[in-house]
């Protein structure tokens, strides 16, 4: 029960700020590792159907909902995703600042949401894969007002295809995080806390 309903606590800890600016660093590399491979891939999701690769969109999503369950304060998924699509940025791709730093800004609040609606109290499979399904939303959002040709059939496609991709990779950050508060690595943390008496 302690997973699902949690007394809520907001004061951020300096361990809050550099655990989340650390989950945050490890998946701007990942983002931009993915942006240097994407391409291919990609190009065989879109072959399938038009918008299809939407279903690919998970390995920029995962930062805002990994540093959520971990944390659990609020801002957590924002600033997560937000400084990773940052150092995205940095690092260089072919997305540039709209196609980097203001997606993830959209995926970052998207993925907030999810855990503003229970107001930070809830932290199990369904509030994180609603977490990852509304930063896919967020994704979907900026790249359709960016892409006004698209025709319905691709933007319908491509909202279904990411909303899907992050409540899968909600589920697994979940795993992640569970798999990481059994070793210990968690245990200054409600989120390690609660899991050592599961």
């Amino acid at each position: 029960m302690a997973e699902t309903v949690a007394k809520a606590n907001y004061k951020w800890r300096v361990v809050d700020i550099v655990v989340t600016a650390v989950i945050a660093v490890a998946s701007g590399v990942i983002f931009w590792g993915w942006d240097v491979v994407c391409t291919v891939p990609l190009e065989i999701f879109g072959a399938v159907t038009p918008g299809f690769e939407g279903l690919l969109n998970g390995f920029w999503l995962f930062a805002g909902p990994l540093a959520a369950i971990v944390v659990r304060k609020p801002g957590a998924a924002l600033f997560a995703e937000t400084l990773a699509a940052f150092l995205e940025l940095t690092l260089g791709n072919q997305w540039g600042v709209g196609g980097s730093l203001l997606v993830g800004i959209l995926q970052g609040l998207g993925a907030e949401i999810a855990f503003a609606i229970f107001v930070w109290r809830k932290w199990n499979i369904g509030t994180i894969a609603l977490s990852g399904a509304l930063a896919g939303v967020g994704c979907w959002a900026y790249y359709w007002a960016t892409h006004p040709a698209w025709g319905a059939g691709y933007v319908v496609v491509y909202l279904i295809t990411s909303i899907l991709s992050g409540i899968i990779i909600g589920a697994v950050m979940l795993g992640v995080q569970r798999a990481l508060a059994a070793t210990g690595a968690l245990d200054r943390f409600a989120s390690g806390r609660s899991e050592a008496r599961v």
